[in-house]
């Protein structure tokens, strides 16, 4: 099934952008019409020390298929940290440097447009804009509303995983920065609230959070691709209980479709350093 997986994305692939180096994507304006006239979409991944090839890997199978210019950011903690923007102490639940610094994307956009938060162990398969077309003004934010509690005790380099009401909700988020509501995720909020407050987005009412397809968020060792059904597919394959990157890891579902763009983006950098 993973290899049909990646022949069904390989032919639903447009022209490839390239990056320019900043986490731009440049996109043959010619192909895509006036793509280029338009802000690039912002894209912030949670970034861990312990996870930088995940980040590496994510961001490059985001750009290679985005017919649409995106500028990704990574979240690092340290630098929120230098300049004042995170100081809350790390909780023992804590598995990544990100579960808390993911809800200031929409105070790190400005609370402006439409923004995307996605932690770093994602792999896109699909074109990134399918994304963006499903955005729907309406709604504060959008994500896929999961219904899972997961069975491990713990999950990657042997973090304690935890079970909670909407889990894997705020894993990826796109988010209305300029939505009233989401004004109220200011640094003073972020570094001070609790984690039911945030993670289940105690901030918004039901209705003002939109629903997106699973295959957006397809929950590895959970999620399942039904047989002969297109619509079960994976457009982002989420490793949430620990990907190849980690030894105990390294024969997990879908692992070869991330080894393979691991080895592409690692001879695309040393092309780029040479």
């Amino acid at each position: 099934m993973e290899m049909s997986l990646s022949n069904e994305n390989e032919k639903n692939q447009s022209s490839l952008p390239t990056s320019n180096g900043n986490g731009i994507a440049v996109v043959d304006s010619a192909e895509n019409g006036n793509v280029n006239s338009k802000k690039p979409f912002k894209i912030f991944v949670g970034y861990d020390p312990r996870e930088e090839i995940a980040f590496q890997v994510c961001r490059h199978s985001i750009i290679k298929r985005s017919s649409i210019p995106v500028e990704i950011i990574p979240i690092k903690q340290s630098d929120l940290r230098k300049t004042g923007l995170y100081w809350r102490e790390r909780g023992q639940f804590e598995s990544t440097e990100f579960s808390f610094t993911r809800f200031l994307t929409p105070y790190l956009a400005d609370y402006q447009g439409w923004a995307l938060f996605v932690d770093c162990d994602f792999l896109y398969l699909a074109d990134f804009k399918e994304l963006v077309d499903l955005i729907q003004d309406k709604y504060a934010i959008m994500c896929v509303q999961h219904d899972y509690a997961p069975k491990e005790t713990t999950k990657m380099d042997g973090a304690v995983q935890t079970v909670y009401p909407r889990k894997n909700w705020s894993s990826m988020v796109l988010y209305n920065c300029g939505h009233p509501k989401n004004k109220v995720l200011s640094p003073d909020t972020v570094n001070s609230q609790t984690g039911a407050y945030l993670h289940r987005f105690q901030w918004l009412e039901d209705d003002e959070i939109g629903s997106v397809p699973f295959v957006w968020n397809f929950l590895e060792g959970h999620n399942r691709v039904v047989e002969n059904d297109s619509s079960t597919l994976p457009k982002a394959i989420h490793y949430t209980r620990g990907g190849p990157w980690f030894e105990a890891w390294k024969n997990c579902e879908f692992a070869d479709l991330w080894l393979n763009e691991m080895e592409e983006y690692l001879k695309q950098a040393k092309k780029e350093s040479a």
